[in-house]
């Protein structure tokens, strides 16, 4: 039906008959007898010079055949990419009328977004989601490139499975041939990725579909894609270098330019930097180790684990009212309270709490902070981790620039804890899922069974983080059976429960299971960032709102009572609260 596209026609094509088609996008008179119409597909839009006769409304879907000739002098459009010609002696064939859009499809910004996932399908139409979703398909076709070309094989994994404990809560299938009984729906493949490695395939992948049943944000959906790895015979350095590959290709794919290798951080070092686990450094403002300074402090505010704090640069101009307000947002995440000074011309600090502290504290301060006048400093004093939590909260708060701005800062996290505390038997509380490997230079210290000591334990496991983003993570897995018994006798899993839970991954061990290792990390939040949005629903095409929900199709739905008899399910009345 079409000869061409109508974003591809240019100077080039002049004096060419072509034939085009796609949605008008904006009609203009022009005299009595003609009219320009925009015309727009997937590509962009081509100015059309029709007979004013013909009735041609917003988004009637047409086909336009005539003569490419170049514009007249002076009525070029250089914001447009055909914008040095259009197309004349046209003749028009309606291929479908349509009704007034509820809502204009070149505005976004105004647009309520129930709205726009309500007609979902007039929102593809517009550019930015045209954008994101090409976006998307030359991500996920760069990293299917680049995982082939390391010797990874593509294998689909099942969507109907037993529940295996994750971390969230599964979506849950019932069996009509066996009632009483459901299939959950994968949270990951992990275990039938490891299950591949038994099975000798030695390097694994896919672009697999999760879904977890858990509150929804800017960065997570119920289902979301991820791509999935696992090889054998590897260590975590040789994983980090495969999946830094293949994002290094999808990057490339869509901007041009490749970055360069990603750097990398301890665990331990991000949170005393960052106060964050995926930290954000396109952006200074690092937490400043002060805990020192306050050893032999009288204020008994400073007398605290840990102290540390934050240099605003130029945010000495905010009120008192701000400076309130601040103190009472960390206050909310955890913190006792805040300290804030202000440094003036002469570098010296005016703060309510300076007059509690030593000549000697507020120049060591001014030493360590380094600050120039117009600065403020923000001061938190309390247990390390709150202290590192709260400022890391501040310091986003504070600094983090817009997504599009600052360029792509990928950082390789590692050695994180094995266990993230203790519960109130005293029995360590897993970081991650059981089968993570221990550091090797830290298994010694689970045969000591000292709870403070186990708390000191790395783990192999890994994050990849971008722009403050954690794209995904993975680690070595556990292939030793003493390790694994060590391991899951002191989270309190006994034989019964290990079998109960993971029965079929362990029986799988008994018959020889390499040593391996894996990654997974989301899609939808790389092409995000690589769009430059917020949010990963501006980058899904069907996505849910915050709360579940699915404006266009009415999902979740009703049952109809014959299917739920046919299932063997009756559903409860709704409790009062």
């Amino acid at each position: 039906m079409r000869t061409d596209y109508c974003g591809q026609l240019g100077p080039a094509d002049v004096g060419r008959a072509v034939a085009v088609c796609g949605w008008v996008a904006r009609r203009r008179e022009h005299g009595e007898h003609l009219a320009f119409v925009d015309l727009r597909d997937h590509t962009g839009v081509v100015q059309c010079v029709v007979d004013g006769a013909h009735d041609l409304r917003s988004e009637y879907v047409v086909r336009v055949t005539g003569l490419v000739r170049s514009r007249p002098e002076g009525t070029e459009n250089p914001n447009l990419a055909t914008g040095a010609i259009e197309i004349g002696d046209c003749r028009v064939e309606v291929l479908s009328p349509a009704e007034p859009p509820p809502f204009p499809l070149d505005e976004r910004g105004e647009v309520d977004e129930v709205l726009r996932l309500r007609h979902r399908y007039l929102d593809l139409r517009t550019d930015r989601m045209q954008r994101n979703l090409r976006i998307r398909a030359r991500v996920n076709s760069a990293l299917r490139r680049a995982m082939e070309r390391q010797g990874f094989v593509e294998i689909e994994t099942p969507m109907l499975i037993a529940s295996t404990p994750e971390g969230a809560r599964d979506f849950v299938v019932p069996s009509r041939l066996s009632p009483g009984h459901f299939y959950a729906l994968p949270q990951s493949p992990q275990l039938f990725k490891q299950l591949c490695m038994v099975g000798g395939v030695d390097r694994y992948y896919q672009i697999a579909r999760c879904l977890r049943d858990e509150d929804l944000r800017a960065d997570r959906q119920f289902e979301f894609m991820q791509l999935d790895a696992e090889a054998s015979f590897v260590s975590q350095e040789e994983v980090l270098e495969f999946i830094s590959e293949a994002v290094s290709d999808a990057v490339e794919a869509v901007t041009g330019t490749r970055p360069a290798p990603f750097p990398r951080i301890t665990w331990r070092e991000a949170m005393e930097r960052f106060g964050s686990d995926k930290p954000d450094v396109r952006f200074g403002m690092e937490l400043i180790e002060l805990t020192e300074i306050f050893a032999g402090t009288a204020f008994n505010a400073f007398r605290a684990d840990c102290v540390k704090g934050i240099r605003v640069e130029g945010g000495a101009s905010r009120t008192r009212k701000q400076l309130d307000e601040l103190t009472e947002q960390a206050k909310r995440w955890g913190a006792k309270g805040l300290a804030w000074m202000k440094v003036e011309d002469d570098r010296s600090l005016t703060s309510p709490v300076a007059k509690f502290l030593s000549e000697a504290e507020l120049h060591a301060l001014v030493e360590r902070f380094g600050p120039s006048p117009g600065d403020l400093l923000l001061l938190v004093a309390d247990e390390r981790a709150t202290v590192r939590h709260v400022l890391g909260l501040l310091r986003l708060e504070l600094g983090r620039p817009p997504v599009d701005e600052g360029g792509l800062n990928f950082l390789w996290v590692v050695d994180f804890p094995l266990f993230e505390g203790l519960d109130d038997n005293g029995r360590p509380i897993p970081a991650h899922h059981p089968f993570t490997m221990p550091h090797p230079d830290d298994l010694a210290l689970l045969d000591e069974g000292d709870p403070a000591r186990l708390l000191a334990v790395r783990s192999q496991a890994y994050d990849l983080v971008l722009n403050g983003w954690e794209l995904g993570s993975g680690s070595v897995r556990i292939h030793r059976a003493d390790v694994q018994r060590t391991v899951f006798s002191l989270l309190g899993i006994d034989d019964a429960e290990a079998s109960r839970r993971f029965g079929f991954l362990l029986d799988a061990f008994r018959f020889g299971a390499p040593p391996h290792a894996g990654f997974a990390f989301g899609i939808d939040r790389l092409v995000a960032l690589l769009a430059g949005e917020e949010n990963i629903r501006e980058v899904i095409a069907f996505p849910k709102t915050q709360s579940g929900a699915d404006p266009l199709t009415g999902a979740p739905s009703a049952i109809d009572p014959a299917q739920l008899e046919e299932l063997g399910l009756r559903l409860l009345p709704r409790k009062v609260t």
